[in-house]
């Protein structure tokens, strides 16, 4: 058979896919799975992210509440100093300094590094769990949950208790020798980042485990049976294969981590002022509910459109490579 004449083996035809595809689309229950969460969205995100754009526009004035009207006398008056309020820049000790601006910086970088932390500490937990028997997995899965049956303003006032001045781990060091008294590690970037991370560590285990238990461990025995070294296989085999669980994990802490309002309040220091501190300042200390909205939105938009582009070139790279 001559390779450059067209194959005789029977071809599909054409809009079969297609038409398949609009078929399954028209099937009522699978218009209902898919409407469910989209409907979930436009109700508990869509919508008040409106809200909060309306608001963050509105000039308030004297008024107490936000929500007047932007149309007046048939012109629309937008405030938009409720954003430049933001950015503008005042002049401190010699240096440029904006607070809106600091605080956006100090709360990524603590969301960031209590990320990489739980990391760290939920990637060997994970991968213990997946290695573990079966049986005893669902036992390991409900100690790494049992912190939620607690309530959560319990679970951070405990660790006042703990990295207090004559808390528990400086009563421990002072009674072996190694301190004749106590450290200062309440209201600091310790105690604060130690929180996060207790906190926020399930979160990265969880999505860690759903990974890694799918992996085929026969991967990592082909790989000792080849010569390969404990470690490159676990760099070359394990790491790529839990890359999903990594990034889920890391998003699942990263996100709720720089809008952390109560941990900050409770652990940290004047000096550690996050974003969801100064949002909350401004709406209910200073009744300015506009600039408070502004924030807000800004913050969604620093988080939001990096992921809309993150997973946008990630799915090209997917469909280039299939």
């Amino acid at each position: 058979m001559n390779p450059l004449e067209p194959s005789s083996a029977p071809q599909p035809p054409a809009g079969r896919g297609a038409a398949r595809q609009r078929g399954f689309m028209a099937m009522p229950g699978r218009r209902f799975v898919i409407g469910v969460p989209f409907a979930w969205l436009l109700v508990f995100f869509f919508l008040p992210f409106l809200i909060l754009v309306y608001i963050s526009f509105v000039d308030m004035g004297e008024s107490i509440h936000p929500f007047k009207p932007l149309w007046e006398n048939g012109l629309l008056h937008l405030k938009y100093e409720n954003y430049w309020s933001i950015f503008k820049t005042e002049w401190d000790a010699a240096l440029f300094q904006t607070l809106y601006i600091e605080a956006y910086f100090r709360s990524i970088w603590y969301a960031f590094v209590t990320a990489l932390l739980c990391l760290l500490i939920g990637y060997p937990f994970a991968y213990f769990i997946a290695r573990s028997p079966a049986s005893v997995r669902p036992a390991l899965l409900m100690m790494v949950m049992l912190p939620f049956w607690t309530s959560f303003l319990l679970r951070v006032y405990a660790w006042k208790g703990i990295l207090g001045d004559h808390g528990v781990v400086n009563k421990l060091l002072m009674a072996v020798g190694l301190t004749s008294e106590p450290i200062q590690m309440l209201y600091t970037n310790v105690s604060m980042l130690v929180g996060m991370t207790y906190v926020y560590l399930p979160f990265m285990i969880l999505p860690l485990y759903a990974n890694l238990v799918k992996m085929d461990f026969r991967l990592l025995e082909a790989a000792y049976d080849l010569g390969t070294t404990p470690f490159k296989a676990f760099w070359l085999i394990t790491v790529p294969l839990s890359k999903a669980g990594i990034i889920a994990g890391f998003m699942l802490v990263f996100i709720p981590s720089v809008g952390e309002f109560v941990i900050p309040s409770l652990l940290g220091g004047p000096e550690n002022i996050m974003i969801g501190r100064v949002v909350w300042d401004e709406m209910f200390t200073a009744n300015n509910w506009p600039r408070a909205s502004a924030l807000a939105v800004v913050m969604i938009g620093l988080i939001v459109v990096p992921l809309a582009f993150y997973y946008h070139y990630t799915g090209k790279t997917d469909e280039a490579r299939h």
